[in-house]
């Protein structure tokens, strides 16, 4: 089985990457590096069966017709990331995610191959909803704020996957992950795991954006990477979408609190305003917690790893990374 991972050298694509082939899978990654890194495919870069390409599938979309042709299962996880990136360059966010993903579906519609498409939780936006069901109305924040680039753009990219699947049957799934975390994540882009267990190691004030209210739910990518492995040949996922995440909530505050005490160190907090965080007007989600009844009655994939080991490996890579 050959499968070709766009954004293969990404935080996920790495992990999924380094499984595939531990499967004995055959592997081809296509990654232009903007947010991935050469590092997280570091100890699998010399394995005969993986082949790395260096390019930009947007940019340079001729590249992907014979990638796909040879491929049996491609997964498309290519994207502009991260609520920092998003603000500050909504252009490039709109092009990557939305030109980048109909630049893959073209060909995987023609050739009729196995894709999945990564999306988001962004994408159910202001909602109130104490869970987020793959089925909800969505309620996107005013154009005016970029920061909904990014959940715009990849919801379009979930309109085209099931464009294709209706025109012509093509095998595609829709995944919305939910802040997935786990070692090799960079805290570059706004990621708060990695930023605050950064800080908390070297005595810095672990900066809270807004006033720490906020809850999300943390899934172990060891976790998504079990799912999306799940979902690969289930036919029945075919033409449909799934949360992937963790019903484990806290608030960012109280992750901040755990962060400090299972690092052992003597940060402060310190809680940041999202005028002086991001830009002026911008607009949050108060809470993100998924509904995974869906993916569980298919597949019966639960997330299995707690925060407290999602901190604990993170705080040992970045340990480790220091030491380097």
């Amino acid at each position: 089985m050959h499968y070709l991972i766009t954004g293969g050298s990404g935080f996920i694509g790495g992990h999924l990457t380094e499984s595939l082939l531990a499967d004995g899978r055959r592997v081809t990654v296509v990654d232009n590096y903007s947010t991935g890194s050469r590092e997280n495919l570091r100890a699998v870069e010399n394995h005969p069966a993986l082949r790395i390409i260096e390019d930009d599938i947007v940019t340079h979309p001729e590249i992907l017709e014979p990638l796909i042709r040879e491929a049996d299962v491609v997964i498309h996880l290519a994207a502009a990331v991260g609520v920092e990136l998003v603000v500050k360059d909504p252009v490039r966010t709109i092009l990557t995610n939305v030109h980048g993903t109909e630049n893959v579906l073209r060909h995987t519609a023609h050739y009729h191959k196995r894709v999945i498409v990564a999306s988001t939780s962004e994408v159910y936006g202001k909602s109130t909803q104490k869970l987020f069901t793959e089925t909800d109305d969505l309620i996107i924040g005013s154009p005016d704020h970029c920061r909904w680039s990014y959940a715009c753009s990849k919801l379009l990219d979930e309109f085209y996957l099931k464009a294709f699947h209706q025109a012509s049957g093509m095998p595609g799934t829709v995944v919305r992950f939910f802040n997935t975390v786990g070692p090799r994540q960079t805290g570059r882009y706004g990621m708060v795991i990695p930023r605050f267990v950064s800080r908390a190691l070297n005595g810095e004030p672990i900066q809270v954006y807004g006033d720490g209210t906020q809850s999300r739910c943390f899934c172990h990518v060891f976790d998504v990477i079990r799912a999306l492995k799940l979902l690969i040949g289930n036919e029945a996922s075919y033409g449909e979408t799934y949360n992937i995440g963790s019903q484990d909530s806290i608030t960012i505050g109280d992750l901040a609190r755990e962060v400090i005490r299972l690092t052992g160190s003597s940060s402060a907090i310190e809680l940041v305003p999202y005028e002086k965080a991001y830009a002026k007007g911008f607009e949050d989600m108060k809470r993100r917690m998924p509904n995974t009844a869906k993916i569980t009655a298919l597949t019966g994939w639960k997330p299995e790893l707690s925060l407290e080991r999602i901190i604990a490996d993170v705080s040992r890579e970045i340990r480790e990374r220091n030491r380097a």
